[in-house]
């Protein structure tokens, strides 16, 4: 038998020049402004860019089903019409003008693509009832697992479905010069229909593609980045005490060794679902907020900020009627400028194979304090949180992280050897730069 034991590179999703230090932000058009159009959006893309963000991510923009609708207005993830706008957010020429504005600024606009189910009222049910799953009965099927009443799925082992929403992926790259997608409940669609669209796509402009799932193998020639779903519920769990700190290090290590590199994973710790349904960002992480903020900024992965966290993220947005945020200025909102911008001064702070891999310092108190440092040659970020609610004192081991810092705020300096020690407060980090 001729076997080649050559490695074979599976995942080569190319990752753009411009997202090696990139930044993403959702924004809920409806909540986002009192305006609630694309015309508020389109005003406050400049504050998106104050933020560092280079990403803007849409929920959905489309028309919303009227049949077995939730709330007054519904859900924006039951489609009515994949190739038209919500008029409840303005005309095409209105998104045309958000989407010419982020290119001027130059971000990158992403519109959530719902790939898995339509609204009831689709026009496709009546036009192509076959392209649709059906339950036992032969009826229509929302997902069977959970409270999803108002959509009803699609069977992608048809092929006119497949290339009906490939070609309306395209549609609106070409007519609207968008950047790229995010696809929800994207493990939910075969992976192979990815691969096809994601193809078809790049012939008319490299895309960004973000799946709502959390699977290695949706990096191969399909999407740039998927949810770090494993992070966000481990420090969740670390911040209400109910898990050992030995588990963010199991996630560090699986992100390491089961992941490509080049795979851009998106570290959050709030986001529409997050907040409408588990509650705000301090609800859910307490005083361990702002140190998880900083380790999904300074670790490795692609931060998120959800639209209203840098105004303090102070009440769960409906999701089903008009709920706008509350803006003012808040101390997160400057945590997040300084961070951001710390991560797009340092190389070895970049995405995927644009920065570098965490090093874990062990330390003197390992079941409360993760220690790591990011280096290269010119540049080192060493990186210490308490993840617990009590003061510690704390030596570290082996020499990575010997060396004059500065401190990453305050400019303080301070020499780390191996007789050094440090204290920390509660849930607090310190990040030092040399």
């Amino acid at each position: 038998m001729d076997i080649n034991p050559e490695p074979q590179k599976r995942y080569n999703v190319l990752q753009p020049q411009w997202s090696s230090h990139a930044v993403i932000y959702q924004v809920n058009t409806r909540q986002f402004s009192k305006k609630g159009n694309f015309d508020g959006v389109r005003e406050g893309l400049a504050h998106i860019k104050s933020l560092g963000a280079d990403i803007v991510w849409l929920m959905p923009i489309h028309p919303i089903g009227e049949k077995n609708r939730k709330g007054e207005l519904g859900s924006p993830y039951a489609v009515k019409d994949y190739l038209a706008v919500n008029p409840e957010f303005g005309t095409e020429k209105d998104f045309k003008a958000l989407v010419d504005e982020a290119h001027r600024l130059s971000l990158k606009i992403i519109i959530d693509w719902v790939p898995n189910h339509s609204a009831w009222d689709n026009p496709l049910v009546d036009q192509y009832p076959e392209w649709y799953a059906k339950d036992y009965k032969g009826d229509f099927r929302p997902s069977p697992w959970w409270d999803w009443s108002d959509i009803i799925e699609f069977d992608y082992e048809q092929v006119g479905l497949r290339k009906y929403m490939i070609e309306a992926l395209c549609y609106w790259v070409e007519t609207f010069d968008i950047d790229g997608f995010r696809c929800d409940v994207a493990g939910y669609v075969p992976n192979d229909f990815w691969q096809q669209a994601v193809r078809k796509l790049n012939t008319i402009k490299p895309v960004f593609m973000l799946a709502e799932w959390e699977n290695r193998d949706l990096h191969e020639n399909a999407f740039n980045m998927t949810y770090a779903w494993s992070w966000n519920e481990t420090l969740h769990e670390l911040a209400h005490g109910r898990c050992s700190l030995d588990r963010l290090r199991k996630y560090y290590s699986w992100n390491e060794r089961s992941w490509p590199h080049s795979a851009y994973r998106m570290t959050f710790v709030s986001n529409h679902d997050k907040n409408a349904w588990d509650g705000t960002h301090r609800e859910q992480f307490g005083d361990a907020l702002e140190a998880c903020i900083a380790l999904s900024v300074v670790g490795e992965g692609m931060p998120l900020i959800h639209n209203g966290q840098e105004a303090g993220e102070t009440k769960r947005l409906a999701f089903f009627e008009r709920d706008p945020i509350d803006w003012q200025e808040h101390e997160i909102g400057t945590l997040y400028r300084k961070l951001i911008a710390l991560k797009k001064s340092k190389a070895v702070l970049g995405n995927g194979e644009f920065g570098k891999r965490m090093i874990q310092v062990p330390n003197s108190n390992m079941d409360k304090v993760f220690s790591f440092v990011r280096h290269n040659e010119d540049e080192k970020v060493f990186v210490i949180i308490n993840f617990s609610r009590e003061k510690v004192d704390v030596m570290f081991a082996e020499p990575l992280f010997e060396s004059e810092y500065a401190h990453w705020d305050s400019g303080e300096h301070i020499t780390f050897n191996a007789d050094s020690s440090t204290k920390l407060g509660p849930w607090e980090f310190q990040i030092w730069v040399a």
